[in-house]
């Protein structure tokens, strides 16, 4: 059996296809650092636009520590055909009132769970790409993925 062999694309093609990607992937890993320990998890994404990814978090949880000490952050996608998009980004928490009403407004869950936007436990980041990557199932070599 011989190496499969991917079928080129095209450099224009691939926002489209990342951004494709991320919307049948839905849940991305979330990769921080606790030190010189890397930890990753799953996370469920509250709001994209393009390429920064904006997520929900209680302050009780590890990862806000993590943040706070080094907002350097990756999410990886991974949908059902096995192609990859990966985001390294900066996190950063999301002060700005309207963006954070649309983020409440838009989400159920956050509502039933929080009761309140006040909520002190809440906290939204906006994990800003800095660099995104594509690979295609058995590619084995990523794509650099033009931001705007």
């Amino acid at each position: 059996m011989g190496q499969p062999q991917p079928t080129p694309i095209e450099v224009s093609e691939l926002p489209a296809l990342a951004q494709a990607t991320m919307k049948a992937a839905k849940f991305p890993v979330l990769a921080t650092v606790e030190g010189d320990q890397p930890r990753v998890r799953p996370v469920s994404p509250v709001r994209t636009d393009g390429f920064t990814v904006y997520v929900a978090n209680l302050r009780r949880y590890g990862k806000t520590a993590e943040i706070a000490a080094n907002p350097k952050v990756e999410l990886c996608y991974t949908d059902e055909e096995h192609n990859q998009v990966r985001i390294t980004a900066e996190a950063e928490v999301v002060t700005e009132a309207g963006i954070l009403g649309e983020i409440w407004e838009g989400n159920p869950l956050l509502r039933a769970y929080l009761r309140t936007p006040e909520n002190p436990e809440l906290i939204v980041y906006r994990m800003k790409a800095l660099r995104v990557r594509y690979m295609r199932e058995w590619a084995l070599e990523y794509y650099e993925v033009p931001i705007r």
